[in-house]
């Protein structure tokens, strides 16, 4: 009996059967009305509190918070300063990590006026030589970390840091 229904077929209904995927099981997700958009949800989440509240957009915060971390390690103390001058009027998330970025900095700094004037010392000058590369490494490492966090809108605090801004 199967080969009467074969025969009955058109070469037309094999080429349909052939293209037509398989059935499948689909499953929807409803989202609420009352549920907050993704920035919304993004705030929320990373506690910030800070994102969004000023003159700037959620994603202008987190771009010159990044900014200010980035610059840090290229430009010293000179970046986040300029940085924060600008935008401390616009937005709180931006004056918090403009500070933050800055103080870390200046400390950096001095670690390297402090490395300079032990490398003047006889008999602990041949180790002082060491300490330059590893200032700039803490330096980068340090500021790509605050870098990532203020792009995820997070507050970030650098360890071992004088926060002689306030």
């Amino acid at each position: 009996m199967s080969e009467d229904t074969d025969k009955n077929k058109l070469p037309e209904d094999e080429e349909n059967e052939a293209a037509a995927p398989p059935p499948m099981d689909i499953e929807v997700e409803l989202v609420g009305a009352d549920e907050g958009s993704a920035d919304d949800e993004a705030q929320g989440e990373e506690g910030s509190g800070l994102l969004g509240k000023g003159k700037l957009s959620v994603k202008e915060d987190k771009t010159f918070g990044m900014l200010s971390h980035l610059l840090g390690a290229f430009t010293a103390f000179v970046g986040p300063l300029i940085i924060w001058m600008i935008k401390k009027e616009d937005s709180p998330f931006v004056e918090d990590q403009g500070k933050e970025a800055l103080n870390f900095q200046i400390t950096i700094t001095i670690a390297y006026v402090v490395a300079t004037i032990l490398g003047m010392i006889p008999f602990v000058a041949c180790l002082t030589f060491m300490l330059y590369p590893a200032i700039w490494v803490v330096g980068v490492v340090f500021a790509i970390m605050g870098c990532l966090k203020a792009n995820e809108g997070e507050l970030y605090r650098y360890p071992y840091t004088l926060r002689l801004i306030k």
